[in-house]
């Protein structure tokens, strides 16, 4: 059975993609993760961003992308919104995991607004492959901004380290 991973796109009227570096690795990825015990993907997703961002996203808002396929083991359940960029620089990933020296670690060390052209020079050919050929960012981008205008977000009171499990 495939893993399965929830995160959300949050993409701004710029056409530009928040995406999160990967601590220790030379890509970048969405804020996304695998849920807990009775979690729905929907609440994975939110959860999730707001651990590896610092973001509150409002769930109501949020388009259900569906579950996609990603790799051999893990498929992603995805969600999108419209949102007023952000300070990257006021993002801050509380989950933490454990170095293989030791130290503890934030999962995701930098964030960035990447314009859709630049998805495939930071992200995994998997990651690329999905948000230009599976999803069509693009076209997902046009279906937002008709729909209406970008939700402004919050940012988490909650700052606390988290370490997560294995």
């Amino acid at each position: 059975m495939k893993k399965l991973s929830c995160g959300i796109l949050l993409l701004n009227p710029q056409a530009e993609l928040l995406l999160c570096h990967a601590t220790g690795q030379a890509t970048w990825d969405l804020p996304k993760g695998g849920g807990e015990p009775g979690e729905t993907p929907l609440h994975t997703a939110v959860r999730e961003t707001e651990e590896e961002t610092g973001l509150l996203v409002p769930e109501a808002a949020l388009t259900d992308l569906g579950r996609q396929p990603y790799t051999a083991r893990k498929d992603l359940h995805l969600f999108a919104l419209l949102v007023q960029p952000v300070d990257t620089a006021h993002c801050v990933c509380r989950s933490l995991f454990r170095s293989p020296h030791g130290v503890l670690l934030p999962e995701m060390d930098a964030f960035a607004w990447v314009p859709f052209d630049g998805i495939a020079s930071r992200c995994r050919p998997a990651m690329t492959a999905l948000l230009t050929r599976g999803i069509d960012v693009h076209g997902l981008w046009r279906r937002l901004m008709d729909a209406g205008q970008p939700q402004a977000l919050a940012w988490s009171a909650n700052r606390s380290p988290r370490l997560e499990s294995s």
